[in-house]
């Protein structure tokens, strides 16, 4: 199991990015902060996580008509991670693509 899935780049993202040198990540859902850090820091270079801070993101329902009744369903749960690094340290997220 991966504990990091993807990293975030949205607007307000690569803002916080930017001016405070902290990036988001979709992490797995039992992911702790230790193990966040520690998977950071070994994709990405040694000592450099300053602070991990985890948001737990409860799925959206959904429903919807159709001729044969009402269907209602949900998205999956997910977990960020807000990854602030030590000041002169950054990631270069668009290397890989």
């Amino acid at each position: 199991m991966s504990i990091l899935i993807k990293p975030i780049i949205t607007e307000k993202a690569t803002n916080d990015s930017e001016l405070r040198n902290c990036y988001v990540f979709q992490v797995a859902v039992g992911a702790n902060k230790i193990q966040i850090k520690e998977a950071i820091e070994e994709r990405y270079g040694a000592d450099i996580v300053k602070k991990v801070r985890t948001v737990n993101v409860r799925p959206d329902y959904k429903s919807k008509y159709t001729k044969s009744g009402m269907i209602t369903g949900k998205t999956k749960a997910s977990k960020k991670a807000f990854v602030q690094l030590v000041d002169g340290e950054s990631i270069d997220l668009f290397n890989n693509l």
